[in-house]
């Protein structure tokens, strides 16, 4: 059986759906590689079957895996040309480096949306958010975020105080598309106040959008000091 490691993170279904998904995309379950069935997952992670369903049905609709009741589960062919959204978790790349992950909700509100950049039809309820991401006393990452109330409507009552936004939303919402845009700017003074840097300094910005289905969940604007960030991917000729 694949070496599947817990994270220790939020609840045990979004652990084990991450400790798969790492699996795939590091291409330790290759494409068409089969799931262990729900009952040796259950044994392994000592889960509910309920828990463990969860997990590979989360798994099932972002399209890392196959589900047949013949055959099984299975990594998807198409799984390894998503590691790229997979791997940018702020906290868990925080964390690789040895460094502590510290995250602070800064400002949040409820609006309907208005020409938004996540695209929903005006008057859609949103909750918009600004988080600082924090390795150990470092500014690393302000996240400026929208979130389809109609599409993650527990977000309304979530504090984010224990996950943060977009970690969360992996945990809770299934999504089946996303898109990266990245690009250089010279960082507003609000933004660079927050990163502990110049205004007009470098910054390397992400745009992130997801959907489920046709329908828009979260829209983010990822600042990083210029200086302090880099991203990198790293693929096969298979993959």
């Amino acid at each position: 059986m694949s070496d599947f490691v817990l994270d220790g993170e939020g609840p045990l279904h979004a652990q084990i759906r991450r400790a798969v998904a790492q699996a795939i995309l590091t291409g330790r379950i290759p494409p068409g590689g089969r799931i262990p069935p729900e009952s040796e997952l259950m044994l392994r992670f000592d889960a509910s079957r309920m828990t463990v369903h969860r997990a590979l049905a989360a798994l099932a609709a972002e399209g890392l895996v196959r589900r047949n009741r013949r055959a099984g589960t299975v990594a998807s062919p198409e799984a390894r040309g998503r590691a790229v959204f997979e791997i940018w978790d702020i906290g868990a790349e925080i964390r690789a480096a040895g460094q502590a992950h510290r995250f602070e909700v800064l400002e949040r509100a409820e609006r309907p949306a208005k020409g938004d950049a996540l695209a929903v039809q005006d008057g859609t309820p949103l909750l918009a958010l600004t988080t600082r991401h924090m390795a150990d006393e470092t500014p690393i990452q302000v996240e400026e975020r929208l979130i389809n109330l109609r599409a993650a409507r527990a977000a309304a009552q979530e504090p984010f105080a224990a996950t943060p936004p977009g970690r969360w939303l992996l945990d809770h919402v299934p999504w089946t598309e996303a898109e990266h845009a990245i690009h250089a700017a010279r960082a507003p003074a609000r933004i660079a106040r927050l990163l502990g840097i110049k205004a007009g300094d470098a910054a390397l910005v992400v745009e992130r959008r997801t959907w489920n289905g046709r329908v828009p969940v979260t829209f983010a604007r990822l600042w990083h000091a210029g200086e302090r960030h880099r991203l990198v991917g790293r693929f096969s000729a298979g993959g």
